[in-house]
């Protein structure tokens, strides 16, 4: 596989995820992740989900309680660096209200592996959740 493809199913992934996560879908989320999964939040704190039970939608929205989240829309995403199983791919992100209004703008890194032949989120990292 090119590095040009490995880019291209790790942001079909990355875009599989936020369809899911803007669903509500948890099924959606999961089939975008490799598992075990781990997300490292802005302080650093450490969620860790060895299979695809361990994840339901439930835990973003825990994360975003509070902040009247509905739904997330990609401002830019970019894959920068490529290998054949793996891609790193650098989002911007933006968050809202469901009445438009913004919540904030958000960057993450997600580190995007081909595991069995399928690609998914293995590691996500960023000033978010």
């Amino acid at each position: 596989m090119s590095d040009d493809s490995a880019k291209e199913q790790a942001l079909a992934a990355v875009d599989r995820y936020l369809a899911g996560l803007n669903a509500h879908d948890t099924e959606m989320i999961r089939s975008a992740f490799n598992f075990p999964h781990l997300r490292i939040g802005a302080k650093g704190n450490l969620a860790r989900f060895e299979t695809p039970e361990d994840y339901d939608f439930s835990h973003f929205l825990k994360w975003t309680s509070g902040d009247g989240w509905h739904h997330t829309k990609w401002d830019k995403t970019e894959a920068v660096f490529a290998t054949e199983g793996k891609v790193h791919v650098a989002v911007d992100f933006t968050r809202y209200r469901e009445d438009g209004s913004v919540i904030g703008h958000y960057f993450s890194l997600y580190v995007v592996t081909c595991q069995d032949g399928h690609w998914g989120i293995q590691v996500g990292s960023g000033n978010g959740t």
